[in-house]
């Protein structure tokens, strides 16, 4: 049963609430390319806290309420006492009192976590520097929606390790697939030498033409992530040969899907020709996390 319950991580869901989930993406997103949206959150209000920049998740949480009959109220540091150093444990109190459900976008997972620990309310989490739980939502729907079930086939990370590959550790335990991964040393965030009797199923390689052979989809992300631009030349020399361009995609599987959660550097992690080749499923992509979000509102405010 998901209604009432947090989602901090991927992992916070089960495999049968994915699928739950996923079934009724496909219903609404039907429903909304018909004109016949469904009102299914009319009365409800979702608030937004930004404490990073957002193109994608803003327009989704916000669209998406809205084609639902909800509403959304949007906070950032300047909107509100948070940004003024009220202890988050106050302001959880007073804005889950005032709402259905309140989505954070922020650095730290423990304030998202704090935040969730005092709210009564559900609380998403839009980003944090340690998970992107939506993002993967939507990246696992877009596979199956072109390709079928996820279960059993090969997943490549390419790049950086961040807080998108974690989710996608995470979903790789629940929904049964391998997951490659290629970073370069020291860029290997969660999964490091002693991560394999953890995560069986996730296989690092050094090389990632090697992490690529026979992948079914190859995800890659920018190489300097919110919150770490005092690092971006660095890792703008080191990330040289993690990019994903023509001859890593002739590794895969000749029908293998690119995604990338956006935004794009044409020239770094990707080139251009694979950004908006044939093989690239990136705006389907980001479309999905409209729908995928609205199906996850619904199943946590209505049940």
């Amino acid at each position: 049963m998901i209604k009432n319950q947090h989602f901090l991580q991927f992992k916070d869901l089960t495999k049968n609430e994915i699928e739950h989930i996923f079934d009724r993406t496909l219903f609404l997103k039907k429903q909304h390319r018909s004109g016949k949206n469904q009102q299914s959150l009319s009365n409800k209000t979702l608030v937004l806290i930004f404490e990073k920049h957002s193109t994608r998740t803003r327009l989704s949480f916000e669209v998406g309420m809205q084609q639902m009959g909800g509403n959304t109220v949007f906070l950032n540091n300047k909107d509100s006492q948070l940004g003024r150093g009220e202890p988050v444990e106050d302001a959880a109190r007073v804005i889950s009192r005032m709402c259905d459900s309140v989505m954070i976008r922020t650095f730290e997972q423990s304030v998202i976590e704090k935040f969730a620990n005092y709210s009564q309310v559900p609380i998403i989490n839009g980003l944090t520097n340690d998970h992107h739980p939506c993002q993967i939502l939507a990246d696992v729907y877009t596979f199956e929606e072109k390709k079928g079930s996820i279960g059993n086939k090969t997943i490549a990370w390419i790049g950086d390790s961040n807080n998108v590959f974690t989710s996608w550790v995470q979903a790789s335990s629940i929904l049964g697939f391998n997951l490659h991964v290629s970073s370069p040393p020291g860029y290997e965030g969660i999964f490091d030498k002693n991560s394999q009797e953890k995560y069986p199923n996730v296989k690092r390689f050094d090389d990632p033409k090697s992490a690529a052979k026979g992948a079914d989809l190859i995800l890659t992300d920018i190489w300097t992530s919110m919150g770490f631009e005092s690092e971006s030349a660095k890792r703008l020399e080191l990330f040289q040969n993690w990019q994903v361009n023509g001859s890593v995609l002739s590794e895969a599987d000749q029908d293998v899907l690119f995604m990338h959660c956006l935004p794009a550097h044409r020239g770094e992690e990707v080139t251009k020709e694979v950004l908006e080749g044939h093989h690239s499923a990136v705006w389907e992509e980001a479309e999905n996390r409209l729908h995928t979000q609205k199906a996850l509102l619904e199943a946590m405010l209505t049940g």
